[in-house]
């Protein structure tokens, strides 16, 4: 792995890109803010005619509005780490279409789940876009209201992510315990705490960005991918140059071909106007 330099020429060319951008740790801090100096690299490159997509553990709701702010109106984003895929139009009614929703049996998982960690907290988005929830529970990557439900509810529901929070362990921990479940016939990762995305078997940010880019007919040299989580390293790998926010988890930076500053030095923003 090497470490990021601006000097780099070969992305100086004029050739069209697809670049994926992660939106937390990446675009905005675990505040949720976006500097100006990110807004405006991001900008810059959505004008300069490249295919840059969003591609994020958030679901839709919670994407469109960094969409919104990046100035991007036509094109596509991935949601739900994957398991859905929006066409961008502003020409539309909504904004957007949604043109992949990758949906799974929810129950197995669940069911091993709420044996071991049976005082987690839990979430599902069902294949209308709604939130179902254990208890009150509400995130920001969520982008709709939760309603509760009992757990057996959730069982029955066609799912495109699952989210389990416990406030009982470390990350570390929580990830130990999953592995100790051995989950089969899904997909999923640890976050920064001990928060879990499940999605479909195979489904992540990669999987809906490669889909894309043969629909794009983007050569696969032109991809570049910037992110910073465990969800996030499927793309890494994925992309011919893939770049880690420098405050990643050391797996996170093992996956990625370059390191950039961290999302309070505006890392992002430096990898971008590369692309320029």
């Amino acid at each position: 792995m090497k470490e990021f330099s601006t000097a780099g020429t070969e992305d100086r060319q004029p050739q069209r890109k697809l670049i994926a951008l992660d939106i937390d740790g990446t675009l905005v801090d675990h505040d949720g803010h976006m500097s100006d100096e990110v807004r405006d690299a991001a900008r810059a490159v959505v004008g300069a005619g490249h295919e840059v997509i969003i591609a994020t553990g958030r679901s839709l709701g919670a994407a469109l509005p960094i969409i919104e702010q990046l100035g991007i109106e036509r094109g596509y984003s991935v949601c739900s780490n994957g398991g859905v895929t929006l066409r961008v139009d502003s020409g539309t009614a909504q904004g957007f279409e949604i043109v992949d929703r990758v949906t799974f049996d929810p129950r197995p998982a669940l069911v091993a789940l709420r044996e071991r960690l049976p005082t987690a907290k839990y979430a599902l988005e069902d294949d209308d876009g709604n939130f179902l929830a254990t208890e009150p529970f509400q995130d920001a990557s969520f982008g709709a209201e939760t309603r509760t439900v009992d757990f057996e509810d959730m069982l029955d529901a066609a799912a495109v992510r699952v989210v389990v929070f416990s406030t009982d362990s470390t990350a570390e921990q929580f990830g130990e315990a999953v592995e100790a479940i051995g989950l089969h016939g899904v997909t999923y990762s640890v976050g920064w705490t001990a928060w879990l995305d499940i999605a479909a078997a195979g489904v992540t940010k990669a999987s809906a960005l490669e889909l894309l880019r043969r629909r794009l007919d983007i050569d696969p040299s032109h991809t570049v991918a910037i992110g910073d989580g465990r969800n996030d390293i499927e793309m890494l790998v994925w992309a011919a140059r893939s770049v880690a926010m420098g405050q990643s988890p050391d797996e996170v930076l093992a996956a990625a071909t370059e390191v950039t500053a961290s999302v309070y030095d505006d890392g992002a923003a430096k990898v971008l106007r590369t692309l320029l």
